[in-house]
Order: C-alpha cells, then sequence, then structure tokens
C-alpha cells in the first residue's frame, strides 16, 4: 500500500503556459496576520483550477501538516515553506541598530532591529527537515522580538531549498528603498552564492507607491542574469476581506482605527487572486509568472508517516539503550509484567481471593490467561516500549515521592497496565475491558492519562527530558481561537467601542459551548435588534462573523509531552514557550499524524492538596 498523501510531479512548466502559482501566502497560521482559511483557500483554487500552492507563514510551519494533508486530499500540489525573519548580522545580536528608516509602521516592531523577510521553500525532505532546523534555532537561539535566523545559519541549513527575497521588507528591496543601493546588490550576492540556481528575485504588484523600487530589483536582474519570480502577498481570500484583514492587524498590535501610526496594508490588493489576475499584473514580465511554474517543478517534497504496507510509523525511543539485563524491549516487557503481577499477589488486595477455595483452580488462571492475552495484542501492534515508558516515569515518580493518580479512563481496563504499576486498580473484579483501550481493530497509539501532583510535575518531566535527552522531548503547542464572545471584544476595542458597550454586547451572546455568532444571532433578539438600529454594532458584528474561528495566539498543550528516538527537530521544527520550554510547532493531532508519540503528564491539584492534609496531619 502506498503512502495515501503522495503525489507525482507535475511538470507544471511544460505543461500550463496559462498556469500561475502562488508562492508567498499567509493562512491562519501566521497568527492574527494572514486570515486564510485552509478549507476556502483549496475551495477558491480548484476553482481557479490551481495546479499548485505554497504556504509561507511568518516565521513558523505550525500548519505544515494541515496544509499538506488538505492540499492533496484538494488534488493540489503542497509546496511548504516560510517567510523567515532574517537579520543581516548575528542572531545572538540583541542591540538595536542605528538606523531607524522604515517603509511603514510595522518596521516600528521589526525594523529597528534590523529583521528582514526572507521566503524559504522546501524542495525535498532534505530541504524540510532544513527549514525544521532553521525555524527552531531562529526561537531557541535567535529570537529578538521575533524568531531570526542569519547567514551563519543559511549556508550551513540551505541544501534542499529555494530563497526568494520577499516582500518590501525584504533586505534586497529594504536597501533598494533606502537608497542603500551598494548593501541591497551585496545581499543579492550573499544570497545568489548560497542558493544558486535557486535563488530568485521576488517582485509584487498590489498598487503601493513603494512598490516602484521593484524596478531596481528588475533592472538588476536583466543586467545580472538572475531570474525574477512574481508573487502576491496573500493575506486573505478576496477584496472583500480587506476591511476584516484590517481589523486583524489592529488585534494584532493592539491598536484602533483612529490611530494614524497603525500597520496596515494600504490597498486591497493582498487578496487571492486567480492566474488570469496574476498573468495581467505582470504582463509586461510573462518570465517572471512562468517561474513561479519552474519552482513549483523543483518542490516535490514527500512527508511519509506510513512503512511500505501503509502501517503507521511511530517514533518511539528506543527503550532497549534503558535496559541494563541485555533484554530486548519485548523480552523485557513481558518478564516485568509476569512480574509486576506476582507483586501484585502478595499485597492487600488479593488477601481475601488467595484464601479462596477455587484461587488456584480457577481464579487465578484467569489472571495469568488475561495477562498473557494483552501481552500478545501489545507486542502485535508493536507498543511494549509506550508501556515500559510510562511505567518508568510513573516509578520514578514513586519512588521519589511524587504523588500520582490511580488511574482513570480506558487504560484502567489493562492488567498489565495494573501489574506494571501504571494503573492502581485491577480491571477483573469490575469486568473492565482491555479492547476499549487498546483494539487490534482499531489500531492507534495507547493514551494513558497519568496524574501528578500539580506543584511536582515539572519534576517528572524534567526526569524523561535527562533520560531521553533534550533534544528528544518537547511539549505541545495548541492554539487559542477567536470565539464568538472574544471576537466580539477585540472588534469592539479596534472600531473604539466604549468599554461598557462592549461588555454588554459580548454578554448577549448565550453561555453555550461552542457557540457561533451566527447561532447567537438566531437565539438573542436583542443582538438582531442593536444590528438594525446601530451601523457601527452591524458592522462590528459582520467583521467579527468574518474573523470568527482564526487562530489567535499560540501556547503550550496543558498536559502533552512528545518523545521521541532521534532529535524532534528531524520530524518536526520547534518553537520556544514563556518560560524557554522546547516546545514543538505541531498540535497533538498533527504531531500523532506524522508519528510523535504523546505522553500525558496531567498536573492535578487535588493530588496536591490530599499530599498536604498528608503532610500536615503526619506533624
Amino acid at each position: 500500500m502506498k503512502n495515501p498523501f503522495q503525489y507525482p510531479e507535475l511538470n507544471l512548466s511544460e505543461q500550463r503556459k496559462d498556469a500561475f502559482v502562488h508562492l508567498h501566502l499567509h493562512t491562519q497560521y501566521s497568527l492574527l496576520d494572514g486570515a486564510l482559511r485552509l478549507d476556502d483557500l483549496f475551495e477558491k483554487a480548484k476553482e481557479y483550477n490551481m495546479p499548485a500552492i505554497a504556504m509561507t507563514d511568518h516565521g513558523n510551519m505550525f500548519g505544515a501538516i494541515d496544509f499538506y494533508t488538505k492540499a492533496i486530499s484538494n488534488g493540489i500540489k503542497p509546496i511548504l515553506g516560510s517567510e523567515v525573519y532574517f537579520t543581516p548580522g548575528s542572531r545572538f545580536d540583541r542591540r538595536a541598530p542605528k538606523n531607524s528608516k522604515t517603509l511603514s509602521s510595522q518596521d516600528e516592531v521589526e525594523g529597528k532591529h534590523q529583521i528582514h523577510h526572507l521566503v524559504l521553500l522546501c524542495k525535498n525532505k532534505v530541504g524540510y527537515e532544513n527549514l525544521c532546523k532553521l525555524l527552531s534555532v531562529a526561537y531557541l537561539e535567535g529570537f529578538y522580538y521575533k524568531p531570526r535566523i542569519d547567514l551563519e545559519l543559511l549556508r550551513t541549513y540551505s541544501e534542499g531549498l529555494i530563497a526568494t527575497t520577499a516582500c518590501l521588507k525584504g533586505e534586497v528591496a529594504f536597501n533598494f528603498f533606502t537608497n542603500q543601493d551598494d548593501k541591497a546588490h551585496s545581499a543579492i550576492k550573499k544570497l545568489k552564492d548560497i542558493f544558486q540556481d535557486d535563488f530568485y528575485l521576488e517582485i509584487q504588484r498590489h498598487g503601493l507607491e513603494e512598490e516602484a523600487v521593484y524596478n531596481k530589483l528588475i533592472d538588476y536582474a536583466k543586467t545580472n542574469n538572475i531570474k525574477l519570480v512574481a508573487t502576491n502577498d496573500c493575506h486573505y481570500l478576496t477584496k472583500d476581506d480587506a476591511a476584516a484583514q484590517e481589523v486583524l492587524l489592529c488585534v494584532q498590535t493592539g491598536k484602533t482605527f483612529m490611530d494614524e501610526k497603525r500597520m496596515k496594508l494600504t490597498t486591497d490588493e493582498f487578496y487571492f487572486k486567480s492566474s488570469e489576475e496574476m498573468r495581467d499584473a505582470f504582463k509586461d514580465l510573462p518570465e517572471a509568472c512562468d517561474h513561479t511554474l519552474e519552482i513549483a517543478d523543483k518542490c516535490n517534497l514527500e512527508i511519509t508517516w506510513h512503512d511500505d504496507e501503509g502501517k503507521q510509523v511511530y517514533h518511539l525511543p528506543d527503550f532497549d539503550k534503558h535496559i541494563d539485563t541485555g533484554e530486548t524491549t519485548e523480552e523485557y516487557f513481558k518478564r516485568v509484567s509476569y512480574e509486576g503481577l506476582e507483586k501484585r499477589f502478595k499485597g492487600p488486595h488479593f488477601r481475601k481471593l488467595i484464601k479462596q477455595s477455587n484461587w488456584e483452580s480457577e481464579l487465578k488462571p484467569q489472571y495469568y490467561e488475561r495477562l498473557q492475552t494483552e501481552i500478545d495484542t501489545i507486542l502485535q501492534m508493536g507498543f511494549p516500549g509506550y508501556f515500559c515508558i510510562v511505567s518508568d516515569f510513573i516509578s520514578w515518580s514513586k519512588e521519589n515521592g511524587i504523588p500520582v493518580g490511580p488511574g482513570r479512563g480506558s487504560g484502567a481496563g489493562s492488567l498489565v497496565a495494573y501489574s506494571l504499576d501504571i494503573t492502581n486498580i485491577d480491571p477483573l473484579p469490575y469486568n473492565l475491558l482491555f479492547e476499549r483501550f487498546i483494539n487490534l481493530e482499531r489500531i492507534s497509539m495507547p493514551d494513558f492519562d497519568v496524574d501528578f501532583c500539580q506543584d511536582r510535575r515539572p519534576e517528572v518531566i524534567e526526569y524523561v527530558t535527562q533520560k531521553y535527552g533534550e533534544e528528544n522531548v518537547g511539549q505541545i503547542i495548541t492554539f487559542g481561537k477567536l470565539q464568538a464572545k472574544a471576537v466580539i471584544r477585540d472588534v469592539s476595542r479596534v472600531y473604539g467601542l466604549p468599554y461598557a458597550e462592549t461588555d454588554a454586547l459580548a454578554k448577549l451572546v448565550p453561555d453555550e459551548l461552542g457557540i457561533t455568532l451566527s447561532k447567537a444571532l438566531e437565539m438573542e433578539p436583542k443582538l438582531l435588534e442593536l444590528t438594525e438600529k446601530d451601523p457601527k454594532i452591524r458592522r462590528i458584528l459582520q467583521i467579527s462573523q468574518r474573523l470568527e474561528g482564526l487562530l489567535r495566539h499560540a501556547s503550550i498543550h496543558a498536559a502533552g509531552v512528545i518523545i521521541t528516538n532521534e532529535p524532534l527537530v528531524k520530524y518536526c521544527p520547534l518553537y520556544k514557550g514563556r518560560e524557554g520550554e522546547q516546545v514543538v510547532q505541531f498540535d497533538k493531532d498533527f504531531s500523532e499524524q506524522v508519528g510523535l508519540v504523546k505522553f500525558d503528564f496531567l498536573g492535578l491539584k487535588t493530588l496536591t492538596v490530599i499530599q498536604n492534609a498528608s503532610n500536615f496531619i503526619r506533624r
């Protein structure tokens, strides 16, 4: 069985002379800087008969797997990339430079700190791994206002990547615009030297006065035989979404519409244009459009998370390395499961059972039969390492006096888990079913929800980090959304609505889990009445509905920790949490989809309270 997400090479540049491929595009994963929802994007792309699309979110690849799978399921070739933040100095430099000349108010955040934009696209698996490394180091080492890379990193991790000079915020366009032509020429030469034939000068036409600077790029390209590539800096789907995008940027920067210095896109041309529109905009430079097809042909990244037989591949740590007896993980797992059950038999729970006349003849054999059945299933599914890892960190926690919960959820139906001290519930007296936890007919990773004392949970995470390696352990990203009430509050602030009115408007949305604004308007007559009476409220609710559901911010999953057999950066890019935590850029669903295994370390306040009460009583 083939990987279900494979695709053929399209040879676009030979097949379709009228086509165009968008290579500069910001989805909602650009977090308050892009309003493109993927489902809407691919629906529009199919309408336009687009053969391929690139995703180039700002400084991240949060949505890479989401984009990749949806593109292929829609019959469109995905090109993974990112518009990275690049500093011409060192990524370790934290000083603001003297030069403060800017292109726009956005530079108040970025330009003063010498941060430029650069588009990088993955040609193949090597390019994907290198882009993951670049983005990871940008967060873990180069973060200063933005996650930055530098020339040293580009030289080290350029293989398999295509570079274009990005928008007006790119180093080349910025220097041309500020009449530092020599610096612009030097920047081009540096990038050309690194990327060779995979380097392109990017030009855009959105109707901005500043874009006259691209004439310098065009002249340089012709004189020095460097290829031009045409792009549209897509941030939203249609022209009608331009106003909503303006509000989104105000939400991001904490500004209002009344602030003249706010960041803004001064035209309504930053939408997802058709091939015809792009060809028309660059009719004097058809080769710049042709080069988008050439680049699309070069990009043939296949991300596989299945083996040759179509089975999911999981990147679990190699537990063999942590077994002192020389046994394999499978042998060790079987032995400690049986030894654990024997140990349980000696505990207080079994005292009454053992005294029964049918213990040896009937009851005890039931336990061994159930244990062997579970062991066989776990071995057949390839999960003994998972059980050993969970058992190990729970045992360590108990040995170090860290309170651990007795187990909950379907995992409590496993006798193996009970034998390995993962749970503290004997499943047989309660007829708990192992098949609810692991089932041969439903191949998926087991998932134990393990509760730890809230105060000492970080110690357990530190233990697994030291045991399996810092590079192999990371927490999981999660994304907050612009939900119904929150989006009303954000949009109202941007429009300058007084707080009291904003609060009253938001509180009209019924307190119902997962409610949408459309449903709220149906359920609450006062909302509908306000939209009919007050044009400002009507506009706020219209914009709110356009923005509702977009991703607002990134944070860290409350419990999930990824542990892998090799450095995480081989499989995904990394992100830096507020407290310096190493975090994978894919959320839990996409992490699991690519074979990263999640272990749940839940901090439970109840366990902390019980432990504190117990300590007080002993004192």
